[in-house]
């Protein structure tokens, strides 16, 4: 009954959004719509699986030749899994913060729910605070990387001008997602970015079985801790895309569906990156740890470009979908969220992409920026504080008894899911956080100390130093 009853409650705003939207039966109506306006479970997993595997594709290699095949293997699969996991803790929240509001009347179709809020509604200020300030950081350096990744990429097609210079252009050209409303208008994006990430990784798979190993080819990893845990860091980064999970959910018309679409397309991504990574770690062993983007050893030819060119395009779709929740935070902070004008939000979002783009020219480093904001604002945004969170909205009798979602029956009850999540919790607390938060600035100073923070011309090959 409890079931059925959040079905109706969750769905009735959304059913009603539906109809508003298709309205009119015109072929120009419908055909906005099926390229704009987005919601379904298809939807969803367009971007669940777009979102994930767009974040380390071509750096997974190079963690590869850190933490060896084997580990890599072992670290894909379980970060898999606990990442499927904290989604599902994430969209129970959500599902019981949204259900206790509507059952107050709380009409949401014209405001965008956010984690922050989740934890603000269930659990206080305090954790709201908490929420907001990891989520906003982790999707700020989250667009940063994307930014430095579209720079790294287009060098490997034309090196006339530098990375901090293709950085500018990128910037300037990510900044027009400040037009984009929502998530509902990213339908036909998220379904064209996982088909270029899909075509990327199975080039990347290909193309070096075909070029086959290199001359004396050494496969040594792991040498160093350091490295062992960096790479390991990177992982935890690939199934940590949780930050933009709510309001992915809020754009669903049936949100209640997001925990399995999720694990889904976590299952379709290790299909994408174990191969890849696999494959270009055999051809091409250690020359692969000073060589983070593993586009550069591939050789240059259309397929490659081909494959350049779509990730470029995919990423500045990713920049869309994590400077988005950033948007939507500081329109509510100014007051702007609810106003239908897109030019005025447009123009107000604009103060959010400015620093972004700064960052990403301080720090052009593509390998060792995602290890590190694995290891310091992952750990703590997309693991521990969902599943401290899921442990302590349920802490008491009445909350567990009156649960809008209760624990899967194959866990044993309320007890195998606490375990679970104190499982997570410490293992991602001593081997994400704590080695590898060790060992990810210590790789990260090393770069800032050979490179520097603002060389006019960042890893330019000799001919052009």
């Amino acid at each position: 009954m409890a079931s059925e009853k959040v079905e109706t409650v969750i769905a009735g705003n959304y059913v009603e959004m539906e109809r508003e939207e298709g309205s009119s039966k015109s072929t120009k109506s419908k055909f906005s719509n099926f390229l704009w306006h987005g919601g379904s479970v298809y939807d969803a997993w367009f971007s669940c699986a777009s979102n994930q595997v767009a974040q380390v594709l071509l750096t997974l290699p190079y963690s590869f030749s850190q933490l060896g095949l084997l580990s890599g293997i072992l670290f894909q699969l379980l970060y898999g899994l606990m990442g499927s996991w904290t989604a599902y803790l994430i969209s129970v929240l959500y599902v019981e913060y949204r259900t206790r509001k509507e059952r107050e009347k709380v009409d949401f179709r014209n405001h965008v729910i956010q984690w922050f809020e989740v934890l603000d509604g269930l659990l206080g200020k305090y954790w709201r605070n908490i929420g907001l300030l990891f989520n906003c950081t982790f999707l700020v350096f989250g667009s940063v990387i994307q930014l430095i990744a579209c720079a790294s990429n287009i060098y490997y097609i034309n090196d006339n001008l530098d990375k901090r210079t293709w950085t500018y252009i990128f910037g300037a050209c990510c900044a027009t997602t400040v037009f984009v409303p929502s998530f509902h208008n990213y339908r036909i994006w998220s379904f064209l970015g996982l088909m270029m990430t899909s075509y990327t990784a199975w080039y990347m798979t290909i193309a070096s079985l075909i070029h086959g190993q290199i001359e004396e080819v050494k496969h040594s990893g792991p040498t160093t801790m350091v490295l062992y845990f960096t790479g390991a860091t990177n992982i935890l980064y690939t199934f940590g895309g949780h930050a933009v999970t709510v309001e992915i959910m809020h754009a669903m018309w049936k949100p209640q569906k997001f925990k399995l679409i999720y694990l889904i397309a976590t299952l379709y991504v290790l299909t994408l990156t174990l191969p890849s990574a696999s494959a270009v770690y055999w051809a091409f062993g250690d020359l692969l740890l000073t060589h983070s983007n593993a586009l550069s050893l591939l050789p240059k030819n259309g397929y490659r470009d081909t494959a350049i060119i779509l990730m470029l395009i995919h990423q500045f779709i990713t920049f869309g979908f994590a400077c988005t929740p950033l948007y939507f935070v500081w329109e509510k902070f100014i007051r702007v969220h609810d106003t239908k004008s897109v030019l005025k939000r447009a123009l107000a979002r604009l103060p959010v992409v400015i620093p972004i783009w700064f960052l990403a020219i301080i720090f052009p480093f593509f390998g060792p920026i995602n290890s590190t904001v694995g290891s310091l604002l992952v750990s703590f945004t997309v693991y521990i504080i969902p599943s401290l969170a899921h442990m302590i909205t349920f802490s008491s009798a009445s909350a567990r008894e009156n649960a809008v979602e209760r624990p899967p029956p194959f866990l044993g009850g309320w007890v195998g899911l606490y375990c679970v999540n104190i499982f997570v919790m410490v293992w991602v607390f001593i081997v994400g956080f704590g080695f590898g938060g060790w060992a990810s600035m210590l790789n990260f100073i090393r770069q800032i100390d050979s490179f520097g923070l603002f060389t006019k011309c960042y890893q330019c090959p000799p001919h052009k130093a």
